[in-house]
């Protein structure tokens, strides 16, 4: 397996996660986002070059105003007082799927779990506490397995929750 960070000119092959909007992100937009510097999305390769999963990092933060007050002092009291800001920087999961061909066996945790590395190890241009995903409700649990908590647990979003990682743990 080889992990691939996807360019503008990289010919993808086809890909099913079992999701339309997955699916679309990565066929029809994921190079123009690339393209405009909103998120770069990196390919995990099979030997032959099929896709086996993706996902997309882009810059994000835990606001004040995005969440309950008492999630919020929960998340203040993970810092000294002099150090309280209204919003704490995070990078952003933007998508993360898992071919249909190679799910439920632990590939999406593994893939977690480096991205998890991989992002603490190169953070040498911007600081950054926690990483964010905004979870497919059926996606949940996975967050949850791979340590994620709930930033509010009863948002007014149908399809999605804003969960976190505290970066700190690693």
């Amino acid at each position: 397996m080889e992990l691939i960070r996807l360019t503008t000119d990289y010919e993808l092959k086809p890909f099913d996660c079992g999701d339309a909007d997955l699916n679309g992100f990565l066929l029809n937009d994921a190079k123009h986002y690339a393209e405009k510097n909103l998120a770069f999305t990196y390919l995990l390769l099979g030997e032959h070059g099929d896709i086996i999963a993706y996902y997309s990092l882009l810059n994000d933060k835990i606001s004040k105003r995005d969440t309950t007050n008492a999630t919020w002092r929960k998340l203040k009291k993970m810092f000294p007082h002099q150090k309280h800001f209204n919003s704490y920087p995070a990078i952003k999961i933007g998508r993360f799927a898992v071919s249909t061909t190679y799910k439920g066996q632990g590939l999406g945790s593994e893939l977690m779990a480096s991205i998890k590395m991989d992002v603490s190890e190169s953070a040498n241009y911007s600081a950054f506490r926690f990483l964010t995903v905004d979870a497919y409700l059926e996606a949940i649990p996975f967050y949850e397995k791979n340590d994620f908590k709930m930033l509010i647990s009863d948002e007014e979003n149908d399809h999605t929750r804003t969960m976190y990682f505290d970066m700190i743990r690693m």
